[in-house]
């Protein structure tokens, strides 16, 4: 069987998990064309069940790493369900979901929340591997518009000013080795779908891992998102996204921003305009003078709310995976003539 392709997906919340859903048929041991998927997952998360579980027990907050392992779960079977099951009631219980709380037991029995992902994985025997950003206690800090900082990512998606940066408290959080190694060894990573600010930034401030990004012969894909976030990117066109990304990592070279093609139908973007939400614009020719190649395609999966399709935004990944795998291929080839010529 040839290699499988190597795809990093970094992220968090829903996002990630969605393209993690489209990947994982690809991870499938029956798959013509196998994957090896690996997702580096933001752990500023501060709301919620993962902020409570944060608060009382000291422990990263395990919501956006749950949602990852159920996106790469084997099947959709009871496991799987059961970490997603929420508590609807019950002194201290009510709002949490059964996989954060186990996350939380397995990081306090075995010391190390890594080790409890790792083993958690196993459990519901997912077709990849998770890696947290950092295990490093972390949280967010946003510089506004009008230089006042908001600290906390709740409190950061809730503010109505223009995010100026975005930074980590503390300065310096390490990354994990393996993190690092799958990155290297990529032929393809993809930033986003995701929060801009909350969700895909993040990662990009974890000390190493921007300087990993730029020296890995993968092709760097960002997906940029459907629509406007309140509280965190009203107004933003597409540029302003790959902007945002580019300011924070300077350093990095994207290849490629994956844009919609598909209109939103009336009705949803009406109901999406009275939470003062609009579809992003494709001001491609604007991320284009920025060196960044655009890739246009129907991306939408229409329910009641405006969501990334998995298995387009897979077939996508997949497609710029074998290119990446070529590009890896063709340098290798490059370097071995160079030492033979020697």
């Amino acid at each position: 069987m040839a290699e499988p392709l190597r795809v990093v997906a970094i992220g968090g919340g829903t996002g990630l998990s969605t393209l993690l859903r489209g990947l994982k048929r690809y991870a499938a041991p029956q798959s013509p064309t196998p994957v090896d998927i690996t997702a580096i997952v933001t752990v500023t998360d501060d709301g919620g069940s993962s902020g409570r579980l944060r608060r009382d027990f000291d422990v990263l907050p395990p919501g956006d790493i749950r949602n990852c392992m159920v996106a790469l779960s084997e099947d959709a079977g009871l496991m799987s369900r059961l970490f997603q099951y929420r508590f609807r009631g019950g002194r201290g219980l009510n709002g949490h979901s059964f996989g954060n709380l186990f996350l939380t037991a397995l990081s306090d029995i075995s010391g190390d929340f890594h080790d409890a992902v790792r083993q958690s994985c196993e459990v519901l025997a997912i077709r990849g591997q998770i890696f947290p950003s950092t295990i490093a206690n972390c949280g967010l800090e946003a510089v506004l518009e009008d230089g006042t900082t908001v600290a906390g990512e709740t409190r950061i998606s809730r503010s109505r000013r223009r995010i100026r940066r975005i930074r980590l408290i503390p300065r310096r959080c390490r990354p994990l080795p393996e993190a690092l190694d799958a990155i290297a060894r990529a032929d393809l990573i993809t930033l986003g779908p995701g929060s801009l600010f909350t969700s895909v930034i993040p990662n990009l401030l974890v000390a190493e891992i921007p300087a990993a990004i730029s020296q890995s012969t993968a092709v760097k894909a960002y997906f940029v998102n459907l629509m406007w976030q309140p509280g965190e990117t009203i107004e933003f066109r597409a540029s302003d996204h790959v902007k945002s990304i580019l300011k924070h990592a300077p350093n990095l070279k994207l290849d490629y921003a994956i844009l919609n093609s598909r209109p939103i139908r009336p009705s949803l973007q009406a109901r999406y305009a009275r939470q003062q939400a609009q579809p992003v614009e494709n001001d491609s020719d604007v991320i284009q003078r920025m060196g960044v190649e655009i890739v246009l395609s129907d991306l939408l999966e229409e329910n009641e709310k405006v969501r990334h399709n998995p298995e387009l935004i897979a077939e996508i990944a997949m497609s710029l995976a074998r290119e990446g795998r070529r590009r890896r291929t063709a340098e290798q080839k490059q370097r071995t003539n160079e030492i033979d010529e020697k």
